[in-house]
């Protein structure tokens, strides 16, 4: 018996393709993202660590508040380029995830091509010793007349 081949499997092959590149996309965003956020935390941590001496002159004084002002600038950025990140990641999963739900779907097909050839294959089996349990059946209780008969 020819055994049938599922028709589908270069589209099965390709969608694995697809959630393995989209699992590693989705694992480099993740990376990004937890980068910006450590970043960010950085700068957060580093801002509100800094103080401003007691006395300074008047110069000195603009300088550090413009400096303050930028760090500030600069954590916020920090923080909204982190988010950005984590929100890019989050998409990327879930494309990840559809992916991954277009591959399981094509797999349930090929699993149940396999199941179908299976039981095909477990009929033609039963059916083949059908055929030679009833043969022989058949040939063995055939009367003298019968015989005759055909002869």
């Amino acid at each position: 018996m020819k055994r049938a081949t599922f028709r589908l499997q270069p589209v099965l092959e390709l969608r694995r393709t697809e959630e393995r590149a989209a699992a590693a996309a989705a694992a480099a965003a993740m990376n990004a993202a937890t980068d910006a956020d450590r970043r960010a935390t950085e700068y957060e941590t580093a801002l509100s660590a800094s103080t401003m001496p007691r006395s300074l002159p008047a110069g000195t004084f603009v300088a550090a508040m413009v400096l303050l002002r930028t760090a500030a600038t600069d954590a916020s950025e920090a923080r909204s380029m982190a988010t950005a990140q984590a929100e890019q990641a989050e998409a990327v999963r879930a494309e990840w995830t559809a992916a991954a739900q277009r591959t399981k779907a094509l797999e349930r097909l090929a699993e149940r091509h396999r199941e179908a050839q299976a039981h095909a294959m477990d009929m033609a089996e039963a059916r083949a010793a059908d055929d030679l349990v009833t043969g022989r059946a058949g040939r063995a209780c055939r009367t003298e007349e019968e015989q005759a008969w055909t002869d």
